[in-house]
């Protein structure tokens, strides 16, 4: 019981912080598209490609801005979305085998289906099918701000389950970066890679709580990985999984929790908005009928709005028919498709696996489009759906006698 009080209260006071975000990650995109068709779009793209340069010693690493963002910044991003999978799967709601089967074959089909939409679009184009990945994501934020935009109609257990549906989705985005776009690998460096790695562990091992170790630990390594081709961004999740969520000795200070707290205000309110407006500044006079009915866009179009909800519906209603999973109380699968059209809001991780498969062509900019319209199309479809499948008064919880 008590349990389920601290689920509702974490609900509640999320709620107001997920439209907040959303609204942040909306307004840099609309700032970012007002730059590029405007006169401002001259002093977007320097800004855009400004160098900075990071300098110790004989290492001199001299990249633009917009390479800071992409794999600086957005380690820190990976590295919150690691710690939220790892708390909630040992001392959360996913922390159960039936709580975790039922969102975790939704994702599964929500990853798998959206791809094989894609692949068929592009089957006949080998380049364009790097590109597989890119509708496989769901956004949690803009996901759960529109699920938010329906006040106390929407059951705390309907939240909880788009949160961990959007869990183990960024769970599969991380595998998808860490296994595919990474870029040949350089045997000597590696080595000072797994090091690294094995360092950090040790730390865990140790019992070591100081969490500036880790970070400091997190930087070496990402400087490493960027020379040994794995994509750099991965260091944030070899530090969210090093750092310590149990201790032996009772401690009020807990080396996750205080990096989780800290750090999810500066990535929902500073990282994910810089990221939007670094890269979602398309050009709209360039964008012919042409590029919206290219095989890249429509892949990425029909994964996520057909092929996204399909696959999470799908799944979830086979692992239920199995018995393995049951639905949880006062929600109906009627609500879970209303979830599983918000899961084609990709936006934030779609837009990150968009820059890695093509990062030296004129693809990003048609995948940033047929991003953006996805999204748009899933946020409206779902919102409707749901508001037409909740019910009409506020949700109230059924009161346990004590």
């Amino acid at each position: 019981m008590q349990k389920r009080k601290r689920h509702f209260a974490i609900a509640g006071k999320t709620a107001s912080a997920d439209q907040w975000a959303a609204l942040m990650m909306i307004g840099a995109l609309g700032i970012a598209l007002l730059c590029v068709n405007s006169p401002l779009k001259l002093a977007y793209d320097i800004f855009h490609h400004t160098p900075v340069v990071i300098s110790f010693g004989d290492f001199i690493l001299q990249k633009p801005l917009v390479f800071w963002i992409n794999e600086g910044l957005m380690a820190f991003f990976f590295l919150a979305v690691t710690l939220e999978i790892k708390r909630e799967i040992l001392d959360g709601h996913l922390s159960g085998t039936r709580q975790i089967l039922l969102p975790a074959f939704a994702a599964l089909g929500g990853m798998v289906v959206p791809a094989a939409f894609y692949l068929f679009f592009n089957r006949d184009n080998p380049e364009l099918m790097q590109g597989w990945a890119i509708p496989t994501a769901t956004d949690i934020a803009l996901s759960l701000g529109v699920l938010s935009l329906l006040g106390k109609r929407v059951p705390v257990e309907l939240k909880l389950f788009l949160a961990a549906l959007a869990i183990f989705d960024d769970l599969g985005g991380i595998l998808i970066i860490a296994l595919f776009y990474g870029s040949h690998l350089t045997v000597s460096v590696l080595l000072f890679s797994l090091l690294g790695i094995a360092a950090l562990f040790a730390l865990n091992r140790f019992g070591v709580t100081h969490a500036s170790l880790y970070i400091v630990m997190g930087i070496v390594l990402w400087a490493t990985f960027q020379e040994s081709g794995i994509h750099p961004t991965m260091a944030g999740v070899a530090v969210g999984l090093a750092l310590p969520l149990r201790l032996k000795k009772s401690c009020a200070y807990i080396p996750l929790r205080f990096v989780e707290d800290g750090l999810h205000p500066w990535v929902a309110f500073f990282i994910v908005p810089l990221f939007a407006f670094f890269n979602a500044g398309i050009v709209l006079t360039d964008i012919s009928p042409h590029h919206l009915g290219s095989s890249l866009s429509l892949g990425i179009i029909a994964g996520l709005v057909l092929g996204k909800p399909l696959g999470i519906f799908t799944f979830a209603f086979l692992v239920h028919l199995s018995g393995l999973a049951r639905l949880a109380d006062h929600i109906n699968w009627r609500q879970i498709f209303g979830v599983a059209l918000l899961g084609g809001i990709g936006f934030t991780m779609a837009l990150f696996l968009n820059t890695l498969a093509f990062p030296h062509n004129g693809n990003p900019e048609i995948g940033r489009l047929a991003i953006l319209i996805a999204s748009l199309i899933s946020a409206v479809a779902g919102y409707a759906w749901l508001h037409l499948s909740l019910p009409k008064s506020e949700y109230s919880p059924v009161k346990v006698r004590s």
